[in-house]
């Protein structure tokens, strides 16, 4: 049995953070006056914190499951994620028919079953999502009302503001969780 990591933090100013605010990437010095870019910096924010408490991780770190019998690991979080941002932005916004990146009918949790320790599965979970979130950015920003529809596969209609509230929730979940698997794997803490 591993023995329980000790808890730490890189954080110099606050005990409780991650890193210090100047070194935090996720602090920009600036907000969002309107919907949109506040609904993009909050969803921006969320998305580098799954990538923050990812970071210095190796494969065997990244892939090691949460609490039987759960099969939730940092890197099926990416993994969950890419197929997340993959299923609302390409398939209900775009209206693209492509397939699922990860989830089949013979195995519809393969996001997180099929996060095992092997470098090349770490670098092809980051590559799909770091794909899927630049197509998801790309479709935003070249759509000019938060009002404007997706269908989803049961034929119901969505707006883009629901999606981007939808991922932001999606994603500050998540984000809890990565913060408890960290914690496990190393120690490390911070919001």
């Amino acid at each position: 049995m591993n023995a329980e990591p000790r808890r730490w933090t890189q954080a110099t100013v606050f005990p409780d953070m991650w890193v210090d605010p100047d070194d935090d990437p996720r602090e920009t010095g600036t907000s969002g006056t309107d919907e949109r870019s506040i609904l993009l910096d909050y969803l921006r924010r969320y998305r580098l914190t799954l990538q923050l408490k990812c970071a210095q991780l190796n494969a065997e770190q990244l892939a090691r499951r949460s609490v039987p019998p759960s099969t939730m690991s940092l890197l099926g979080l990416v993994r969950h994620m890419a197929e997340v941002e993959r299923s609302w932005f390409r398939r209900t916004m775009a209206g693209q028919d492509v397939p699922k990146r990860y989830c089949t009918p013979d195995s519809p949790d393969e996001d997180w079953d099929g996060a095992r320790a092997d470098d090349a599965v770490v670098a092809e979970a980051w590559q799909a999502w770091r794909d899927e979130v630049g197509f998801a950015d790309a479709y935003v920003a070249g759509t000019a009302d938060l009002s404007t529809l997706g269908t989803t596969r049961d034929g119901d209609t969505v707006p883009l503001r629901d999606i981007l509230v939808h991922m932001i929730e999606e994603y500050a979940r998540h984000c809890g969780h990565a913060d408890l698997l960290r914690e496990c794997i190393d120690g490390r803490i911070g919001q």
